[in-house]
């Protein structure tokens, strides 16, 4: 069988979940096409299952792009506010945890009913469980091939996202098609990925399971948030935030006392000349990572007992301890992609295709990164919603 639609969005996921429902509130008769059985899959498993839906700090430096510019149009027109609206609107409770980051008391399975009662709502139909066979153009209409049969329409938007979370079904489906298309791609890497070790700081293995509140830097970037060591490397929030601005060959940094002045070993020493270092590392650290850090400083006794100029070396390397990752643990464990579909391909306005005439790519598969906590779910929302204006 043949069915045309105006429109036909590949993923129910939440760009394109969002995307059939401005749509199809607009009058256009959309086909939201997924491979799974059910819609929303990783809205399902995000936040601990509770669904960090957005963050009330959103703004254009928060994401990274080839194009920084290329968000401020669609985040403008569709805000955070916009979509919080949304879930009150359908009674679904929330809360502020932290740093702006708006979570479901209950379940992300509301999140996901919301929005495919909004797509039914406004029209929309969905073709669930569909493996895609191939995809092409004849010069006025897109044509998708399924087991079920072919529908066409005019205008196709690609939401399948990136390869983050593979166990999900992730895969670089959406850069094979706009390749095949003539659209360029930026490079995808893992993002918001814990990242491993080796060499030298082997010993940190050891502290698998142990957390603090730390600075991250990588560059100019830094993140103060917990870091935590795992049996493989670092990961927390800290870690995965600034693996976003690490690349392969790179270090990264850690504050591990963000709230000392820079004299701080100094002054205890005036203060307390008796008190033993490693109890002073102590005083704000977990015992076994104090230990692990006076170990590798080779420090040890009273503070009267250290010189001073040891002390200063200390600080310094105490607020920007350098770590050379050996990689990180790759997409399997990473939040999202950094990299996609090239925003220099695309208008910022529809999502749309400059050289392509009815193609849209939205969401993660997009040359588009958020920071954790809810901005890459901002992007979905606002790219979806501004590429449903348009088609």
């Amino acid at each position: 069988m043949t069915d045309r639609y105006d429109a036909m969005i590949l993923g129910a996921g939440a760009a394109g979940m969002m995307c059939a429902m401005r749509a199809g509130q607009r009058g256009k008769r959309v086909l939201v096409i997924e491979k799974a059985a059910k819609p929303g899959a990783k809205i399902l498993i995000s936040g601990g299952g509770r669904c960090n839906f957005t963050n009330i700090h959103t703004a254009p430096d928060r994401f990274l792009s080839a194009n920084p510019h290329f968000v401020k149009s669609a985040l403008s027109r569709y805000t955070a506010r916009d979509f919080l609206s949304l879930v009150e609107a359908h009674g679904i409770a929330w809360h502020e945890k932290t740093l702006g980051q708006l979570f479901c008391d209950g379940s992300a399975r509301q999140i996901v009913d919301m929005l495919v009662d909004e797509v039914e709502r406004a029209g929309g139909t969905f073709a669930l469980g569909q493996d895609i066979a191939s995809v092409s153009h004849d010069g006025e209409n897109y044509a998708v091939q399924t087991e079920d049969g072919i529908f066409t329409a005019p205008r196709l938007v690609i939401a399948t996202g990136g390869p983050s979370i593979p166990k999900m079904g992730a895969t670089g489906f959406a850069y094979d098609l706009a390749r095949q298309f003539g659209l360029k791609v930026v490079e995808p890497r893992p993002a918001l990925v814990p990242l491993t070790l080796k060499g030298e700081d082997l010993l940190f293995r050891e502290l698998s399971g142990v957390s603090s509140d730390v600075t991250a830097i990588a560059g100019k970037t830094r993140f103060r948030e917990a870091a935590l060591f795992t049996h493989r490397g670092l990961s927390g929030p800290a870690i995965l935030q600034i693996s976003s601005y690490w690349r392969p060959g790179d270090s990264i940094a850690i504050d591990f006392f963000p709230d000392r002045p820079a004299d701080w070993l100094l002054t205890a020493k005036r203060e307390s000349p008796r008190r033993m270092f490693r109890s002073l590392l102590a005083d704000a650290l977990p015992e076994r990572l104090a230990a692990v850090l006076a170990d590798k400083l080779e420090l040890d006794g009273p503070l009267q007992e250290l010189a001073d100029k040891k002390l200063r070396a200390a600080q310094e390397r105490l607020a920007r301890w350098p770590f050379t990752p050996s990689g990180s643990e790759g997409f399997a464990k990473a939040e999202v992609t950094i990299g996609g579909i090239a925003t220099a391909e695309l208008s910022s306005q529809t999502m749309e295709s400059k050289k392509r005439p009815g193609l849209h790519a939205i969401g993660e598969a997009v040359d588009v990164t958020g920071w954790l906590g809810g901005y890459n779910f901002q992007w979905a929302w606002a790219s979806g919603y501004a590429c449903g204006e348009a088609i």
